[in-house]
């Protein structure tokens, strides 16, 4: 069957095992192609293969809904939908969303991006299922990382209190992102190992009922024998006593066994939970011997070696450069201790954990708990440094306020993937972080506007010792620049002028700095003077040259790659309302009040009018109103 003509599951309701195994085969060399140009998250989807075509042969989408947690894991789900002709687009500006859209198509009941919010989705679709009495199956399908996430297991309670008809499809591949940690992971190991336990239990349910009464006796030893027997074959009954009917181990890769457990599973009433196994990166050897996280998402690469299409960049990446700094620190500096959720390869901590195994923990996906625990490491004098992504930060956006910055303790903060990302879209873009932060007392938050002057902060966050101090910094690579080989602490609070200018002054940070002195030489030949400030606290801001600035009367533009409602801009704003400085000029560049969707960054940094060309458009609109330097 040709792939991109197919529009719908209904056709493989009427193929036979033998035409199934076939088309996971198309399905997976299409994938293994496709991603090959486009990049995307080949592991998980090489690794649900059967299982999704299971899925949508035993189940009625959209009728029935599958939900899928995180939705990186979507892409086979995407292409038994009517979506193959599409992928040559994947994650590119305009073309196919990497995780499911809405408003591409009626069988994404649920758009995700983050992790462990599946079940609670799920959980809503049954109560109202429930309430306008209709008779659809509610499906989810969550990952062993996600059910780290507090929210999954919140779910979980409710779900299994409620007793409402659902069946949760728990995909095992032993990992996430990274190799998955903690107790519930060994949990579900020891059940991987036990065997199909609920089948042994009806089994001698029916070998009970066939033995002649003698009395009441076996009668009344019978339901005892049956509800011990769980704790006799499984080392641990986690999902049944929470109140779930748990199916499995069941193998992710056979038809049979899915077919077999799918068909039982919608006979329950009440919660059930099938646990599937599945292989990561299944069928592409590359991916399918990856035990890092290395293929869970990539960007193009070689089929026949494997061998990643890279940049001829030589410029370290930021993540890189933000932990192998504190790993030099930490060499000298005991207090240090690395904390990341789920991320230790994308926060580039591998050389970090190696050198100090003992000071770097991997919490699993639980931003939450992240937060709290190094807050409590603050309180006895350590110095933690919590790498985690700006859009994974929103999820413990309570502990910031509430455990790290009301009780001022020492957390370094490094939030990584600041800005847009690109391709992984609106759950992704790291443009929310400066609104939500901004306004939290005791936090100091600065930007870079390099690798080194990245590195010096580093040091000041390390040095800092009056309260939590976060640094953003953006996703790929630095510039190039020299590196100092010693490093120093920022007075906190101190902006630098990087141009001098009389007509307009633009304060800006991180990566827009390259945009404004760009636009400044241009602006130069018009015989425009333009002021270029390198704002890099944006918290607390460098009052003392806002003053300046205000007292003077130059026009002034900020320019930030965030948000603009709450944002930097908003703080010069405020600035100057709150001193009287209300005749002044300012105007204000950034991030609109919407969700950017995937693109490349240059593409989306055109689409909402945040480059040189527009910096430089916006200051001929501001300057005609003042005196033109002579």
């Amino acid at each position: 069957m040709e792939l991109t003509n197919i529009t719908n599951p209904r056709f493989l309701k009427s193929m036979s095992k033998e035409e199934l195994i076939q088309l996971s085969a198309n399905i997976r060399q299409f994938l293994v192609e496709k991603l090959s140009k486009t990049g995307g998250h080949i592991g998980p989807n090489l690794g649900v293969v059967e299982l999704t075509i299971a899925l949508h042969k035993v189940f009625d989408s959209p009728k029935d809904k599958l939900i899928w947690d995180v939705g990186h894991q979507s892409y086979v789900h995407k292409i038994l939908t009517g979506r193959a002709n599409e992928f040559d687009t994947l994650r590119q500006y305009k073309g196919l969303c990497g995780f499911p859209k809405r408003s591409e198509s009626d069988h994404d009941v649920w758009e995700t991006g983050h992790s462990s919010t599946s079940l609670s989705a799920a959980m809503g679709m049954a109560i109202a299922r429930d309430l306008k009495g209709t008779d659809e199956y509610i499906v989810p399908i969550i990952g062993d990382g996600a059910l780290t996430g507090g929210m999954a297991l919140e779910a979980l309670n409710h779900i299994g209190h409620e007793k409402k008809d659902m069946i949760v499809i728990l995909n095992d591949n032993e990992m996430s992102i990274a190799p998955n940690v903690g107790a519930l992971h060994n949990v579900l190991g020891r059940l991987r190992t036990a065997g199909k336990y609920q089948w042994v239990k009806d089994e001698l349910e029916m070998l009970l009922k066939k033995i002649p009464a003698v009395g009441g006796k076996i009668a009344a030893t019978a339901e005892r024998l049956k509800d011990s027997l769980k704790y006799l074959l499984v080392s641990g009954v986690f999902f049944e006593e929470l109140g779930f009917t748990y199916l499995g181990p069941v193998n992710g890769h056979d038809f049979d066994d899915l077919f077999e457990n799918l068909h039982y599973a919608k006979k329950i009433k009440g919660p059930v939970l099938l646990h599937v196994i599945t292989k990561k990166g299944k069928g592409y050897e590359p991916a399918e011997n990856d035990k890092t996280g290395t293929w869970h998402g990539t960007g193009p690469y070689k089929i026949e070696t494997g061998d990643f299409l890279k940049s001829a960049d030589q410029a370290p990446s930021w993540s890189k450069l933000v932990s192998e700094t504190v790993r030099k620190l930490a060499r000298t500096d005991e207090r240090i201790v690395a904390i990341t959720p789920a991320m230790p390869v994308g926060s580039k901590l591998e050389g970090f954990a190696a050198e100090f195994p003992d000071r770097m923990y991997d919490v699993g996906i639980a931003e939450q708990h992240a937060t709290t625990l190094a807050a409590g490491l603050a309180t006895q004098g350590m110095k933690p440094f919590l790498a985690i992504y700006s859009t994974f930060l929103q999820r413990a956006y309570d502990q910031v306020v509430h455990d790290v910055c009301r009780q001022n303790l020492n957390v370094f903060f490094a939030i990584d993937r600041a800005g847009l990302v690109g391709a992984d879209g609106e759950t992704h873009q790291g443009v929310f972080d400066i609104a939500f932060l901004r306004h939290v007392p005791n936090l100091v938050l600065m930007m870079p506007k390099d690798e080194n002057e990245g590195q010096h902060m580093v040091y000041t966050a390390i040095q800092y010792d009056d309260g939590p101090i976060a640094l953003r910094f953006p996703r790929g690579n630095g510039l190039g620049v020299k590196m100092d080989e010693e490093l120093h602490a920022i007075p906190i609070g101190t902006w630098e002028t990087l141009r001098e200018g009389r007509d307009i002054a633009i304060l800006t940070f991180g990566t827009t700095v390259p945009m404004a002195l760009e636009a400044a030489e241009k602006l130069a030949k018009e015989n425009i003077s333009v002021k270029v400030v390198n704002a890099r606290f944006i918290k607390p801001m460098d009052e003392l040259m806002l003053h300046e600035l205000l007292e003077s009367g130059i026009p002034m533009l900020t320019i930030e790659e965030a948000a603009l409602m709450g944002g930097f801009g908003s703080a010069v704003l405020e600035f100057a309302h709150d001193h009287g400085y209300h005749q002044a000029m300012i105007q204000r560049m950034g991030i609109p009040d919407r969700f950017i969707e995937h693109g490349s960054v240059k593409e989306l940094l055109q689409e909402i009018g945040l480059t040189t060309a527009h910096v430089v458009d916006r200051v001929k609109k501001i300057i005609p109103r003042k005196q033109k330097r002579a």
